[in-house]
Formats: C-alpha cells, sequence, structure tokens
C-alpha cells in the first residue's frame, strides 16, 4: 500500500482525531492514502462514519498493540 501521509492522533480524545483527520486529508490529492495511528477506542466508530460521510474510501483498520491504526483513500 502506497501511503501519502500518517497522522499521529494517538493520546487525542474525541474529536480531536476526526478533526486532526480533516485537515490531513485536506492536504491530499484524490486518490492518495492517509495512514492514521489512534488510541481513542471511540475513533473506530467515528473515522468509519466520517469517511463514509466523506465519501472516502475505508481500505484497511486493524488494532496491533493498543493503537488503532486505519488507511482511507481520499475521493
Amino acid at each position: 500500500m502506497n501511503v501519502s501521509k500518517v497522522l499521529d492522533a494517538k493520546g487525542l480524545a474525541c474529536p480531536m482525531p476526526i478533526v486532526k483527520t480533516k485537515k490531513a486529508m485536506d492536504e491530499l490529492n484524490s486518490g492518495e492514502i492517509l495512514e492514521i495511528h489512534a488510541t481513542d477506542k471511540g475513533a473506530t466508530s467515528d473515522l468509519t462514519a466520517w469517511t463514509e460521510a466523506g465519501g472516502h474510501e475505508l481500505i484497511d483498520r486493524k488494532e496491533e498493540d493498543d493503537v488503532l491504526k486505519f488507511w482511507i483513500k481520499k475521493a
């Protein structure tokens, strides 16, 4: 997977992971991929809903050592 940018949102509580994700996505071109690292458990539902609402594609998500990782392709 060719990631264009990595966003470190670890330690941030809702709604900051979403706020930072939106800002990072604004800097990407269509088709580029943003990798997000978060520790807020609410980020799973929040990022999934935000991705769908924005028309983006959630390519993958997984948890490694209490860090939630998401890969979102910009619409």
